[in-house]
């Protein structure tokens, strides 16, 4: 037992002598990219898909028309694409470096504002978690907003510590990065608000923000010896927190009052300015987009509030687990902990009041503030022998590995109904002669099973009964011949691609388009694929 309690205190000593942002990016990476391709590209990532592979004029279209929210994101994996092309793995690898960067920027955020320790395994702990896996694995922004939610709050404190334009001017380009990248992000200025008039009200120190070795005397909740003694983590400079951080004239600076010298709550106002500016008009073309592109969510209820640390941790357990742990953290730490409780909370909250006005409450919009969590965590860690802080982090990841399996499946939610456009798209392919066309139903679906077959198959059959695809529509939908039975005359073949599993497929199609269909074709065979049907359709012989 000896021998191994020194083995394992030497292995701690070697890791605590490594920069603190490494061992979680390195984890992470070493964790998204495991199973990156495998599971297909699910109804989202195929907007995505479609859209990144359109022209800088056909993008503005789109955003005008329906997804102006998404829009500079979709502009951004546009450039990716042109580089690096449209592979699932190629589509999915931004959002794998954004969750890396996170993981890293979360533990230098922790270590500036408890210690090493603490930042470490924030880090550690959210590496793990099967959310960063899920939208680390997503051609979504998710992952982007992960990142700069992070990001800005650690410029906010870098700027708040020892104010200077330069800092704020990094602050306004990550808050309007934010904005770019999730509109709704941005509800995580209200914890920085809350936080920047503290400190300008009653200094960094009642902010909870100034730096742990700057002479500030910890709280109750704080065990002193992490933060003085030179035998633990907080020794190095470099460890807990840099020079440039840890001016404490900065810190221990009287409290600004209305009037007096403390200009910091106008400079962080004035650097929000440019990306009011930026932002704003975003915001308003997409809030008068709401109604179409929010069409399926539902008015938030309480038991979506109980529901969100499963949904964003991607697992109940591992969620619950979270939660626990991040609430004796946040006891510890006491108004050190105001920051990142807020940066929890508030987004929280704020989203779910209008959510119950205007259908706006989805669980993944809010993945943002789950490094702000795992901080938390990872102060209340920080507060045990190393040993017994990795055994919680390894408990984490064994309760989250069965998600992790399935999340490598399928993205599709519930995991139990995936949709196999690969397996339907190979049945065509398989099969297909010169002259054969393609019919989809439902067309106007956010299943997008004309995207999902397109994107598999390269070069799909004639899509027989488009008068305007969704490129030139400025849309994710094409428009369909008003006249079915027009548009098919003279087609012998049709691969018909029906959503669900229907042994009469078609029967499953509805209104004009299934009259004549039936009328002018008879099923020559049926191929059921997971949540979708495919069925070869030939002219009838009395034609």
């Amino acid at each position: 037992m000896g021998g191994l309690s020194e083995s394992t205190g030497a292995a701690w000593e070697h890791l605590r002598r490594l920069p603190v942002w490494l061992a979680p990016a390195l984890l992470t990476l070493a964790v998204t990219v495991t199973g990156l391709g495998s599971a297909q590209l699910w109804r989202d990532e195929l907007a995505t898909w479609s859209a990144a592979t359109r022209s800088p004029r056909d993008l503005a279209r789109l955003a005008g028309t329906i997804d102006a929210a998404t829009g500079p994101y979709y502009l951004l994996m546009h450039g990716w694409t042109r580089v690096f092309g449209d592979s699932t793995i190629a589509l999915r690898v931004p959002a794998v470096l954004a969750m890396t960067a996170a993981a890293g920027l979360l533990a230098v955020l922790g270590a500036r504002l408890v210690d090493r320790r603490a930042g470490l395994f924030a880090g550690l702990l959210f590496a793990v978690l099967p959310g960063t896996s899920r939208y680390g694995q997503e051609a979504r922004p998710y992952a982007l907003a992960t990142m700069l939610a992070v990001l800005a709050t650690l410029q906010l404190v870098t700027a708040l510590r020892r104010p200077s334009w330069a800092r704020w001017a990094g602050y306004a380009v990550a808050v309007a990065a934010l904005g770019l990248i999730h509109l709704i992000a941005l509800t995580l200025l209200a914890a920085h608000a809350l936080v920047v008039v503290i400190t300008w009200w009653r200094g960094p120190a009642a902010a909870g923000i100034a730096s742990p070795v700057a002479g500030t005397t910890p709280t109750h909740h704080t065990a002193p010896v992490h933060h003085t003694t030179p035998t633990h983590d907080s020794a190095p400079v470099h460890d807990n927190a840099p020079v440039h951080d840890n001016a404490p004239v900065h810190d221990n600076a009287p409290a600004g009052r209305p009037g007096g010298r403390d200009g910091r709550i106008w400079r962080w106002v004035i650097a929000l300015v440019p990306a009011a500016l930026v932002v704003t008009p975003l915001l308003l073309r997409a809030r008068a987009q709401r109604s179409q592109q929010l069409s399926w969510v539902d008015p938030a209820r309480l038991d979506d509030l109980s529901a969100l640390p499963g949904g964003v941790a991607q697992s109940s357990m591992v969620g619950g687990l979270l939660v626990g742990v991040a609430a004796l953290g946040a006891a510890r730490l006491g108004r050190r902990a105001l920051l990142p409780v807020s940066a929890m909370l508030l987004p929280v909250l704020l989203l779910f009041a209008v959510g119950t006005v205007v259908p706006l409450w989805v669980p993944r919009y809010l993945v943002f503030v789950v490094p702000f969590a795992c901080l938390l965590a990872g102060s209340a860690l920080a507060a045990v022998a190393p040993p017994a802080a990795l055994v919680v982090v390894v408990l984490a990841a064994l309760l989250g590995l069965p998600d992790q399996a399935a999340l490598r499946r399928t993205h599709e939610w519930p995991r139990s109904a995936p949709v196999d456009y690969a397996g339907a798209a190979q049945v065509i392919a398989d099969g297909q002669r010169p002259g054969d066309a393609v019919v989809y139903s439902p067309r106007h679906s956010w299943l997008f099973l004309d995207l999902g077959i397109e994107y598999h198959l390269g070069d799909p059959p004639r899509d027989v009964l488009v008068t305007e695809d969704e490129v030139r529509r400025g849309d994710l939908w094409a428009a369909e011949c008003p006249q079915p039975a027009q548009c098919l005359a003279g087609t012998t073949r049709v691969w018909l691609v029906v959503s669900g599993r229907h042994a009469e497929p078609l029967a499953a199609v509805p209104g004009a388009k299934g009259d004549a269909l039936r009328t002018d074709f008879t099923v020559t065979q049926v191929w059921q694929r997971a949540g979708l049907t495919v069925a070869l359709l030939t002219s009838r012989p009395d034609r």
